[in-house]
């Protein structure tokens, strides 16, 4: 059988897989239900409904893909708008995943920054899956400089 997915700009794209479906990739931000479900069904720590909902609205930009009127995947950039952007809360459905989705919507994330952030600017992330960034010119920082982070209060597990 072949999946076929619908993209903006009327692109399609095959790949095999389950019964003809349609994912469509919209330019927006998660809606909070969308965005803590997802997180967790990718296996990403969980985010609270108070940080989800104050979160949110201060996104640069959003992607999510949908399939039948339900969001499948996501993406965010946060940042200052200037100086500093950083790529966030990739994540696809494990039973959307290894379809191109996730590609899909780093495309569509590197099409704002190539139209938002200045020359010199700095865009980061921290990916779980590195191979998924790579061929879009992001290099690991290692050993030069190490990611490091802080987990305010409790972690939201899912």
């Amino acid at each position: 059988m072949t999946v076929s997915y619908r993209m903006s700009g009327g692109e399609r794209e095959r790949f095999t897989g389950g019964a003809m479906q349609d994912v469509v990739i919209r330019e927006e931000v998660p809606e909070v239900e969308d965005f803590l479900r997802l997180r967790v069904a990718a296996g990403m720590t969980g985010r609270s409904r108070q940080a989800a909902e104050r979160g949110l609205p201060n996104s640069l930009y959003g992607v999510v893909a949908v399939v039948d009127g339900v969001t499948v995947g996501m993406g965010r950039v946060v940042g200052d708008g200037g100086c500093n952007f950083e790529i966030v809360d990739v994540a696809v459905d494990p039973a959307y995943q290894r379809r191109g989705i996730g590609r899909r919507l780093v495309q569509s994330i590197m099409g704002y920054l190539d139209r938002a952030a200045p020359a010199g600017s700095y865009i980061s992330l921290i990916g779980d899956v590195p191979e998924l960034y790579e061929p879009f010119g992001f290099r690991r920082t290692a050993p030069r400089s190490e990611g490091m982070h802080k987990w305010q209060g409790e972690a939201v597990r899912g």
